[in-house]
């Protein structure tokens, strides 16, 4: 079973099915396509498939020629397909999960879209498949969780199908990195499940890299998110302390960055975004508990991280105050909504957290963000839904009593937002000194 699956595998004869076309999946299946493999993609979402077969990308960095390339060609057939009928599923040598793992209202792991997808592929496991969980999750997740839903027809992971995690590492429009450079972590619920895992990724991806078991490879991304929170907690709170002894964080981190060893540079901002660092630290957190572990370091670089947008405003509202001016009646002006530069992907932004407190003071809310021209619906904000970003030519004549950048885009001009707004909060340390700009 495993050398047949090997050969299929290395002779690229396999058929892989991704399971979520979003920032991970898609990116995804369009290396497996390139690389001559037959691609399946799978998604709940209707108008995700229509788009894709119509040709069209909805990921900004994915250009739509590339969608209509494998999707819609000019000439020939289609190279890739998509759909949302999951018992195409048998038709697929390997199915990677890429779905979401968001935190609940109490901030306690939602795994309720890998278990969704578990049960909607259960029925159409067959023998010598390759499954592999790619979702980001706590340690134990692959076989806990997800193997029990996959066995529940009878077949055994690691004796009928194959079984395996490999943490996604997806760093969207990241120009030095892209799937297929960046090494993969794998782990297999048994040394089969990881070789041909390992086989799979290894077609398309510069390096794989083998740890002992699933778990070992869920608990390496948490790890590698987990980092970079405590990093940025650390110097989110310098930020606070250099601040209120009137010392620049941006000048101190640039000049800290000239020692060529012992130091990694790590940057501030309002509040953490995107679908990792926000949320993965407190998978094991939720996880540490079950062993009776309180992780002190990490829940404290949480609570840090998540107060940033706070003291965003309180340091609006001082500088409102220096003008003469109450945060609340004030027409104030968001500018960034992606949860980084240079991307369209809002999810987790703390530009939202920073728009709901805002109108929680009283203040008149608006956005411009050149990559997100309007809110998409979201399960957090759907109130904001709908809502447009202002068109760059039309900010000075808005007459806004407050800008904050919450996402410093590389194309955008923002020391001439600051000659166009009477006052500025910059939280990434993208403007020149000026009277009127305040850093925060």
């Amino acid at each position: 079973m495993k050398d047949d699956l090997l050969k299929k595998i290395t002779t690229h004869q396999a058929t892989v099915g991704v399971v979520g076309l979003g920032y991970v999946g898609l990116p995804l299946l369009l290396e497996f396509q390139k690389t001559g493999f037959a691609v399946i993609g799978f998604d709940t979402d209707q108008e995700k498939i229509t788009r894709l077969k119509r040709g069209e990308s909805y990921i900004r960095h994915i250009e739509a020629s590339r969608i209509g390339e494998v999707f819609r060609p000019v000439a020939g057939t289609p190279t890739a397909d998509a759909t949302t009928d999951f018992s195409r599923a048998r038709e697929c040598d390997a199915i990677l999960i890429c779905v979401p793992t968001p935190l609940t209202e109490h901030r306690d792991p939602d795994l309720s879209y890998i278990e969704a997808t578990g049960r909607s592929l259960a029925p159409h496991v067959r023998r010598g498949q390759l499954i592999v969980l790619e979702s980001t999750t706590y340690p134990g997740t692959t076989d806990e969780i997800l193997a029990p839903i996959l066995e529940s027809t009878g077949l055994k992971a690691g004796v009928d199908f194959f079984l395996a995690f490999s943490p996604e590492r997806e760093d969207p429009n990241n120009p030095h990195f892209r799937t297929a450079t960046i090494p993969k972590v794998v782990g297999g619920v048994n040394p089969d499940s990881l070789a041909v895992a390992q086989a799979l990724y290894g077609q398309v991806i510069v390096r794989t890299v083998p740890v002992s078991s699933t778990r070992a490879a869920e608990a390496t991304k948490l790890v590698e998110n987990i980092f970079r929170s405590v990093n940025i907690a650390l110097v989110n709170e310098l930020k606070m302390v250099f601040t209120a002894m009137g010392i620049d964080i941006w000048e101190v981190i640039q000049a800290a960055s000239t020692k060529p060893f012992g130091y990694m540079p790590f940057y501030p901002g309002p509040g953490l975004g995107g679908h990792c660092i926000p949320i993965d630290p407190f998978y094991l957190t939720w996880k540490a508990r079950e062993y009776g572990v309180v992780t002190k370091f990490i829940e404290l670089a949480g609570e840090i991280n998540t107060a940033m947008p706070k003291y965003v405003i309180v340091r609006a509202m001082e500088a409102l105050n220096g003008h003469g001016k109450a945060l609340k009646g004030s027409r104030a002006l968001l500018v960034g909504l992606a949860y980084k530069k240079n991307v369209d992907d809002d999810r987790e932004s703390p530009t939202y957290i920073l728009w709901k407190e805002l109108e929680r003071h009283g203040a008149i809310v608006e956005y411009y963000d050149p990559f997100c021209p309007v809110v998409r619906p979201s399960r957090e904000h759907a109130d904001l839904a709908g809502n447009r970003s202002q068109k760059w030519e039309d900010i000075p004549g808005r007459k806004y009593d407050l800008a904050i950048i919450s996402t410093a885009h590389d194309n955008v001009d923002h020391n001439a937002l600051a000659s166009a707004v009477a006052l500025v909060v910059d939280t990434r340390g993208a403007c020149a000194p000026a009277s009127n700009v305040i850093k925060a």
